[in-house]
């Protein structure tokens, strides 16, 4: 059974991955044309939103006291889950 810390540390992991991503989209969006600016924006705006949710979820979990972190898991893995397809829609459009 994994511990919290490790768990913790596992979220950590994905989302310094995700934001080294992002910072490479930041750029891209710069540099590109005001429709395409838009569009890009629009999709970090979406991303953003989605890592602050689960930011927050990873947050409640370090907060929790003992055994009561398990049942914050659920919720963590539905918001990881929705950011990870916020990521993978952003970055379809930032492969274009």
């Amino acid at each position: 059974m994994i511990t919290m810390e490790e768990y913790v540390e596992k979220l950590k992991a994905q989302l310094d991955e995700w934001n080294a991503e992002v910072a490479k989209w930041e750029s891209k969006t710069k540099g590109a044309q005001a429709d395409a600016r838009a569009q890009y924006e629009e999709q970090l705006s979406a991303f953003r939103r989605q890592r602050d949710a689960a930011l927050a979820q990873m947050r409640k979990i370090q907060d929790a006291s003992g055994e009561a972190w398990m049942d914050l898991v659920r919720g963590a893995d539905e918001s990881w889950s929705k950011m990870q397809q916020a990521f993978e829609k952003a970055r379809s459009h930032f492969q274009k």
